[in-house]
């Protein structure tokens, strides 16, 4: 699916990144990065209610292409500058973790496993 439909149906907003040609067709929903970097699959799409500089540096270590920060939580300035730097595409919906999840699987979004 491409990135700009996911941004439409979860009503996204893009904090950093370039979502005019990405496609992701598996996706991740977590808190705990610790079962994020205990996947051996990559995993393209990380959904997550962490919002601070831990949810960036995982996905640089697992080269995970987007973070969703779900419930409208703030996204720092200090978490854009990391995503930048390492080519992370960084949105934020105001909907669940759940209900983030729900959409992409409704949507024909993969689940990792």
């Amino acid at each position: 699916m491409k990135l700009s439909k996911i941004k439409e149906l979860i009503h996204a907003s893009v904090c950093c990144g370039d979502i005019s040609s990405g496609r992701i067709m598996y996706a991740f929903g977590s808190d705990l990065m610790s079962d994020v970097l205990t996947l051996e699959d990559k995993i393209p799409m990380l959904i997550t209610g962490l919002a601070n500089t831990q949810s960036i540096r995982t996905a640089e270590m697992a080269d995970i292409e987007v973070v969703v920060i779900a419930r409208g939580k703030e996204v720092s300035n200090e978490m854009i500058a990391l995503a930048i730097e390492n080519n992370i595409i960084l949105l934020s919906s105001p909907f669940s973790m759940f209900k983030i999840c729900g959409i992409m699987y409704e949507n024909g979004i993969k689940p990792i496993y």
